[in-house]
């Protein structure tokens, strides 16, 4: 996990401190279930309770030695509970532990994460609403094409998010799962009583068929739907960073006080933040593939998904929630530029209208659809190529089949608004932030 794009808080989440504790935690809670069949007595729990203590290092330096990170762990709590350690760890093996211990550590960074959408989610809705009916330059691949509002174009990322935000959910429920059911799943050395005992504490349920693993999809869908998250911010910072080109210059991310653009160029303004999310974006896909080549373990198990995971959970999770911060950070800091927008709207010389003209040529004359067609395109090609000379307005006006199209109705066909009646109508669709 590299410390420039994660957090304090996932990164102690993600620590070999907080997932020893975890461990502890849900051997202490077995232990407590033999505590109610009578198999480990008053005095012998209350010494693992209070004495399971460990450091880090203390673990590292036997891991060392033996290259085993559960035995190592056991080693260390067993230096100091003394000889009520022989209850700890009783029928279980390392998965029980560590596979249960890595769902719940899941779930915490799963809740981190929509902690972060949550405010992001926020910033852009209101980002849309604010902009709801400023109009602006609709395109289609990369081209201009009919007028939109820079409100619908935000509107239209919040919803993808607000869909992300939906499946991020059900995936940390899908994570709500973990396995105290032995060596391969069978029970063979604990009844299920006491996964379920276990399991209860913390707010898990059993997996339904395990092996001596939880299967590998519940980790891929996470993956999946953390990956989902990073390609709709990559197309919302995308659209900022086409929107910030100094041809338009409609849009523009933060550029905070004392900083710099370029180290050969004073003058400088790169959206670096949009491009960095963008990037780490590809990261995460990379990561939700290996999740997927996690899937197919060896029969009950082997372990060649364990290094994977070592690297692409904590650092999925992480990146994830540093992109969402970030991205609420350029959102509610968004330069809009609105004269350079009016700008870029009447950049084309009204070709944004062709449509509505097709249309209005064709209801009011008695030509067919295909000719009105000809004559539009042949106004448009012309503007295209030598708009010094007129825009589209002017050349449909003067055109001799169309002097009975009346001056007030090319008003409407080239008044932006026109095209944007439903606008309310879209924004009452969708939900807006909780």
């Amino acid at each position: 996990m590299i410390e420039r794009y994660s957090t304090p808080e996932i990164r102690r989440l993600w620590s070999l401190q907080r997932k020893f504790e975890v461990w502890r935690d849900i051997e202490i809670a077995a232990c407590e279930y033999w505590h109610t069949k009578g198999n480990i007595t008053d005095a012998e729990l209350n010494d693992i309770r209070t004495k399971s203590t460990f450091t880090v290092e203390r673990i590292s330096e036997i891991e060392a030695e033996i290259h085993h990170d559960v035995i190592a762990f056991l080693t260390a709590l067993a230096e100091n509970i003394g000889p009520a350690s022989r209850h700890v760890h009783f029928g279980l093996t390392s998965s029980d532990v560590s596979d249960t211990a890595q769902m719940l550590l899941l779930v915490e960074a799963g809740e981190l994460i929509r902690k972060a959408m949550r405010g992001l989610l926020q910033a852009i809705y209101k980002l849309a609403v604010d902009h709801k009916d400023l109009v602006v330059a609709g395109r289609t691949h990369g081209v201009h094409a009919e007028p939109t509002t820079l409100g619908l174009k935000f509107l239209g990322h919040y919803a993808e998010l607000h869909r992300a935000d939906a499946r991020l959910a059900h995936a940390i429920e899908d994570c709500r799962y973990g396995k105290i059911s032995g060596a391969v799943g069978t029970y063979s050395q604990m009844p299920p009583e006491l996964e379920a005992y276990v399991l209860k504490k913390f707010n898990l349920k059993p997996e339904t068929v395990s092996t001596q693993v939880i299967p590998r999809d519940r980790h891929a869908y996470f993956l999946q739907a953390i990956a989902l998250t990073g390609q709709a911010l990559y197309r919302l910072m995308q659209e900022i960073r086409l929107l910030q080109r100094t041809e338009g210059r409609e849009v523009e991310e933060p550029f905070q006080k004392g900083q710099k653009g370029s180290s050969a160029m004073p003058h400088k303004r790169n959206p670096i933040l949009a491009e960095r999310i963008c990037g780490l974006a590809r990261v995460l896909s990379g990561y939700a593939t290996t999740a997927e080549y996690n899937i197919p373990l060896w029969h009950e198990r082997d372990i060649s998904h364990s290094g994977a995971e070592r690297v692409i959970l904590p650092d999925a999770t992480a990146l994830v929630e540093y992109m969402l911060i970030k991205s609420q950070f350029v959102i509610e800091n968004l330069q809009v530029h609105p004269k350079n927008i009016e700008r870029v709207l009447d950049a084309t010389h009204g070709l944004l209208f062709s449509s509505r003209a097709l249309l209005t040529v064709t209801a009011q004359t008695a030509m067919s659809r295909e000719d009105a067609y000809a004559i539009v395109q042949s106004a448009a090609m012309a503007t295209w190529e030598n708009p010094g000379s007129g825009n589209l307005r002017s050349r449909l006006e003067s055109h001799e089949s169309l002097k009975s199209i009346s001056k007030a109705e090319w008003d409407n066909v080239f008044d932006a608004r026109s095209f944007l009646t439903h606008v309310d109508t879209i924004f009452a669709r969708v939900a807006k932030p909780s």
